[in-house]
């Protein structure tokens, strides 16, 4: 990476980090839905003027049922389980879930998309899901009033983006970025108006929610699309990828800073184990010879 990249990857880490603290803040006003309308419906309109041009509409439309899609097990699920888990669950506490994504992904490629899995991918598998629990072993409370059911949903999340890396990787990696992140975006946002008002808060809502609401879909969502696929453009797919182990740091450290949330030595043990398990697993970490099992 250039020191450019490396500046924009450190940023992107810290936008992506602060999405779970807007989402902490703003989610109990709004809602988990019509929260998650506003980050989607900002976003489509500041990256719909992406697709000005013939060729992009015309690409959007050819492929509308794969974006449509796309959105849905992208954005509109994963973003909504993930709003709906920070009314319970610390900002920094749901990044170190979600940060098990490439678990999913690999999993899912296997299972269902020939992907093939490297043997030291199974210890990778292994550890992670072993952090996890370290994380949470004191959480998973299923009665009611209980951890567990947000911490379910969080997962659930990263089995989201599992199924939509998989697929897009599968069917729509032909094409360009920009029709993958404003299309998808767009179709979200249609995906999620009528719910999203329906479910609208009878209450008004505060400037501080809207603040965090709108910090969410222009920095977290926006901006953060722009920088991620600038990143995959300049430095390639595996150097960006290094941001699934920037972003739980980026979202304990605001977590701490803004929000006063602790840092245990349950979530650091647990924390380490999760991140070095989904190193190896994605083989950023590369351990003796490599086979296929």
């Amino acid at each position: 990476m250039s020191p450019a990249d490396t500046l924009r990857l450190i940023l992107l880490s810290s936008l992506w980090g602060m999405s779970f603290i807007f989402m902490r803040v703003a989610v109990p006003e709004f809602g988990p839905v019509p929260l998650i309308l506003v980050r989607m419906g900002v976003g489509a309109a500041l990256l719909i003027p992406l697709l000005l041009s013939l060729r992009y509409l015309r690409l959007v439309w050819q492929n509308k049922g794969g974006l449509l899609l796309l959105g849905l097990v992208n954005h509109v699920l994963p973003f909504s389980l993930l709003a709906l888990a920070t009314t319970r669950l610390e900002a920094g506490f749901t990044s170190l879930i979600n940060a098990t994504t490439p678990i999913f992904t690999a999993l899912l490629g296997a299972l269902f998309f020939a992907t093939p899995v490297l043997r030291q991918q199974y210890l990778g598998l292994a550890m992670a899901f072993f952090g996890v629990y370290v994380l949470s072993a004191d959480r998973l409370d299923f009665a009611l009033g209980g951890d567990g059911w947000f911490i379910l949903a969080v997962l659930g999340a990263t089995f989201c983006y599992g199924v939509a890396t998989n697929y897009s990787k599968t069917y729509l990696s032909h094409l360009p970025v920009r029709v993958l992140a404003a299309g998808s975006t767009a179709m979200s946002a249609l995906i999620l108006l009528l719910p999203g008002l329906v479910l609208w808060p009878a209450e008004p809502i505060s400037g501080l929610a809207w603040a965090n609401g709108l910090g969410l879909a222009v920095l977290s969502t926006t901006l953060a699309f722009l920088l991620y696929f600038g990143l995959i453009a300049s430095a390639g797919a595996t150097a960006t990828s290094t941001v699934t182990f920037l972003v739980p740091v980026s979202a304990l450290i605001w977590g701490y800073l803004l929000l006063g949330e602790r840092l245990s030595l349950q979530i650091l043990v647990g924390m380490l184990i999760t991140l070095l398990g989904t190193a190896i697993a994605t083989r950023m970490i590369q351990l003796g010879r490599r086979g296929v099992a």
